[in-house]
């Protein structure tokens, strides 16, 4: 019975793998929504290619279903329509800084396949503004991006707070950056991770400051459509398998190597037992093949968000659990 019982679940997760995961294969490419650009985490240069936090996790993705990370093709969107073009099928994938939530899960029939960066919502003030907290803001002009968590944030921290403020709500990211460089409004609230790459787009980067309040929890992560649990569970497990790299010592530059690793755990990680890639649709390989495409977790953090890029974020608690974060993955066995 147990033999049997083996059999008919890898028989289902083999048979529920249509959909998505076979339009993309048939496509040969991966549709992914990413932002329209925020530094760190989806940016396009003059030549037009995309980099970023953000970018590399779906070329994860795409390294995972076909050994390739350049089959991906980004659509960048904006915060009003995101959520609109995965559930029309615009795109396959969003992985797009934005923020798990029990409405966009049951209310609009989406599904976010875990946390890639724990953030919380700031705020960013012009240094001779002459303050140092966010309790300092009292009846402050706020600009904020219309549409988004940041939204209903600002006005819960005001209330909680019994404080004022005037909102100027816009459309865009980029409208509400220039909104704050042109003086119309004294205070920028968004993602912290956000607010340190906006403020580089200023003219004087250092004149700005963020403020060390953080107002809320956001959990940032891919969303896909809830309606094809194959393949949230394929995105799922490559945010788990980037983690797990980072824990197993496996990256971009030894994952051959991991191959002939005696390890258990590592073999199981390289598709050299276990065949667990059969259950996901995939080559066995295919943790292997997300890592050899961007490196593990920190190799992505590092590059795009860490002490040592243009954003300098240290990691706090996108730190491994080892290493006194948050981050923890389910074991692939």
């Amino acid at each position: 019975m147990a033999g049997m019982a083996v059999a008919l679940t890898c028989a289902s997760a083999a048979s529920g793998t249509a959909g998505t995961l076979e339009t993309v294969k048939q496509r040969g490419v991966l549709q992914c929504g990413v932002s329209e650009g925020l530094f760190g985490f989806s940016e396009r240069n003059e030549q037009g290619d995309w980099s970023g936090f953000d970018v590399d996790f779906c070329r994860s993705v795409a390294g995972a279903i076909f050994d390739d990370r350049s089959k991906v093709a980004f659509v960048p969107l904006s915060a009003s329509e995101r959520f609109e073009a995965l559930r029309a099928g615009r795109v396959d994938l969003l992985s797009r800084n934005s923020t798990w939530t029990l409405e966009r899960e049951a209310g609009l029939g989406l599904a976010f396949a875990g946390i890639t960066y724990h953030d919380g919502q700031g705020f960013m003030v012009m240094r001779d503004l002459n303050v140092s907290s966010a309790l300092e803001l009292d009846r402050a002009t706020v600009c904020v991006e219309s549409g988004t968590t940041s939204q209903l944030n600002l006005a819960d921290f005001f209330r909680a707070n019994a404080m004022t403020y005037d909102e100027r709500a816009f459309a865009s990211a980029a409208e509400a950056l220039a909104a704050f460089q042109a003086g119309q409004c004294n205070v920028l609230t968004r993602d912290q991770s956000a607010l340190y790459a906006e403020r580089l787009k200023l003219p004087r980067p250092d004149a700005a400051m963020i403020l060390p309040d953080v107002v809320s929890k956001e959990p940032l992560g891919p969303v896909t459509r809830a309606d094809d649990f194959a393949w949230f569970t394929l995105v799922k497990w490559v945010n788990f398998a980037l983690v797990n790299a980072e824990e197993l010592g496996i990256s971009s530059l030894n994952a051959a190597e991991a191959k002939a690793s005696q390890k258990p755990d590592v073999r199981r990680f390289a598709g050299q037992e276990g065949g667990f890639g059969r259950m996901l649709g995939l080559d066995d390989a295919w943790a292997l093949h997300a890592v050899t495409a961007v490196g593990n977790y920190a190799e992505i953090y590092e590059r795009n968000l860490g002490v040592n890029s243009r954003l300098g974020i240290p990691r706090g608690l996108n730190q491994l659990w080892s290493m006194g974060g948050v981050l923890y993955a389910p074991p692939i066995r």
